[in-house]
């Protein structure tokens, strides 16, 4: 009893950690990256060059970079904690209760997709970065405050919108960057010192979100474009996408912004892995040394 009381203890902390360490991590990559976000969105709307974009923000104003930055602080920050921690805690109760718990692949696959999930409730702070991003609701909503009565007026439902198109986007990309990020950081040569071992770290988050955020990036332009907008039907993924591509009439009009996205989550998720593999030590240094 003593053992098993010790060991759900360790199981508790090290998923705490985890939730901690993540949410760190993610604070410190939106307040870097924001800016080059905003420019993607703008492209990924209008189907904007790269040039055009950066000429429409500066000609509305420096201001106007971080505007909408509260949504994504509050939501990405919780999101990722939730991506590691709830990761972490579910691996744990699968291996503890399920049939399935000899199966590493079915345990991972299985964790993954939860975390995914659970992420996927804090939705409604991304469909108000949307709105507030767009330009033809510059005028319209004032901020994060402004865009949640506007959206209580209607159904709940309504704050979910576009949510197919998360839940597909967060299940396959935990399954393939959490299982990977490791593996991938393990072919690096090994480190002799901390820096080394941060650089390797960088090296394995940014690979990873690059490659995972340039594949998905279709589905993130069908999310925002079924995200930017309020009332009315309900769109499928199918149809949005059939509608995106009835006005950009090529498949690779679907990629503009692609260039700035795969260079903004090189650095995202390459912050936010090195981040959190150091906090993670520095975490268990402090509160696990003997």
């Amino acid at each position: 009893m003593i053992k098993m009381s010790v060991g759900l203890h360790s199981r508790s902390a090290e998923a705490k950690r985890d939730y901690i360490c993540g949410g760190a991590a993610s604070l410190l990559n939106v307040l870097i990256t924001f800016p080059m976000n905003k420019i993607m969105f703008r492209q990924q709307i209008d189907g904007l060059r790269l040039k055009v974009a950066i000429k429409q923000l500066l000609k509305e104003g420096m201001g106007t970079w971080y505007r909408g930055i509260v949504p994504p602080l509050l939501q990405r920050t919780l999101t990722v904690s939730l991506m590691f921690g709830t990761y972490t805690h579910a691996t744990h109760l699968i291996n503890a209760h399920s049939p399935y718990r000899h199966s590493p692949f079915f345990t991972h696959c299985l964790a993954a997709s939860t975390a995914g999930c659970i992420e996927a409730m804090l939705m409604p702070f991304e469909r108000a970065q949307c709105l507030l991003q767009a330009k033809e609701f510059n005028h319209k909503l004032k901020n994060t405050k402004h865009v949640f009565e506007v959206l209580r007026h209607h159904s709940l439902k309504e704050s979910y919108r576009g949510l197919s198109a998360v839940l597909l986007r967060n299940t396959i990309s935990n399954i393939l960057f959490l299982g990977l990020r490791e593996p991938l950081k393990n072919c690096l040569p090994a480190p002799k010192t901390q820096f080394q071992d941060s650089v390797n770290s960088f090296i394995s988050g940014a690979g990873l979100g690059c490659i995972l955020s340039t594949v998905f990036f279709p589905v993130n332009v069908i999310k925002n474009r079924m995200m930017t907008k309020i009332g009315g039907d309900f769109l499928s993924i199918y149809s949005t996408y059939r509608i995106t591509m009835n006005e950009r009439v090529y498949f690779r009009r679907l990629f503009r912004g692609v260039h700035i996205n795969y260079t903004r989550s090189f650095i995202s998720w390459g912050i936010i892995n090195t981040s959190f593999d150091f906090l993670v030590k520095l975490y268990d240094r402090f509160m696990f040394n003997d």
